[in-house]
């Protein structure tokens, strides 16, 4: 679905860059870009849909270099949530935000009316309402909802769930991993949230100064301390603990620990055992 090959891109009077990325996003994956702040998240986004063209390599987009596809036609293949909705929104009802990317497909008022009040019904939208009088979680539900009406193949999801209280956040995650495993939308999430990440994404990029440092499957870069130091990047806090539990110990007990559900089940396996042997008049570990 996206190609990076030996990718750079300078700012002009700027020491911001990326240099000689390469890595593949395949179709119906869901996938985080980690990092600290200037490490090239968002130029690689901006990379992604077009917005930026690279100095040196190539970005594929299916199959297709995003250098001989025009901006137009490459938005109607990757949306882009910014994470100040206030950029994104333009119109002066939510109604009207949502048929306004329909309208520039070329869709009929039919097809406009019948995805817009999907949409309205599906994010708990009010279709009247004024987007810039809402909260500031309302107002990123508006403009998500504006993206994946659109029905993009690749949503690019630069710090989603700014502004959201927990159950916000979580509907809307929730909504994008349904999007994800069911019709196959692939997802590309720029985050600070190691939370999210770990719940989320199954797969993790991670990058430093402008260098793709690190690529893999989230349990595992979650667990690697070395790579995340690098990063300047903090685990998330389930698989930290888990590494503290089994600091030192010769037999790892929570290996396999990322969630806090999977935390409660070790905790009580060791407890049951621990139990076990102090019947048994053997020393509890």
């Amino acid at each position: 679905m996206l190609r990076f090959e030996k990718v750079s891109f300078r700012y002009p009077q700027s020491d911001s860059s990326v240099e000689q990325l390469s890595f593949h996003i395949r179709k119906g994956e869901f996938v985080a870009l980690i990092g600290s702040n200037g490490a090239g998240k968002s130029t690689i986004s901006r990379l992604s849909n077009g917005l930026l063209k690279p100095n040196a390599g190539t970005v594929y987009l299916d199959g297709t270099p995003t250098t001989a596809i025009r901006t137009s036609q490459i938005a109607r293949k990757v949306g882009f949530l910014f994470q100040n909705p206030d950029r994104q929104i333009c119109q002066n009802t939510v109604r009207e935000e949502l048929a306004f990317g329909l309208r520039l497909m070329g869709l009929t008022e039919q097809e406009i009316k019948e995805r817009t009040e999907d949409a309205l019904e599906q994010f708990s939208l009010g279709g009247d309402w004024f987007p810039f009088s809402r909260s500031r979680g309302e107002r990123q539900r508006i403009a998500l909802a504006s993206v994946l009406v659109c029905r993009p193949q690749l949503v690019i999801l630069d710090e989603p769930t700014t502004g959201l209280d927990y159950k916000e956040c979580t509907a809307i995650m929730d909504y994008l991993t349904r999007l994800n495993r069911e019709e196959g939308l692939t997802v590309l999430m720029v985050s600070h949230d190691m939370e999210l990440v770990s719940q989320y994404a199954q797969r993790v990029l991670v990058l430093t100064g402008g260098h793709l440092i690190g690529d893999g499957e989230t349990n595992r870069i979650m667990k690697d301390q070395a790579l995340l130091g690098k990063a300047h990047v903090l685990p998330a806090q389930i698989p930290a603990l888990a590494l503290r539990l089994d600091a030192g110990k010769e037999k790892a007990c929570f290996s396999d620990v990322f969630t806090i559900e999977e935390m409660f089940d070790a905790i009580c396996r060791l407890r049951e055992k621990n139990l076990s042997n102090a019947g048994k008049g053997e020393t509890l570990s």
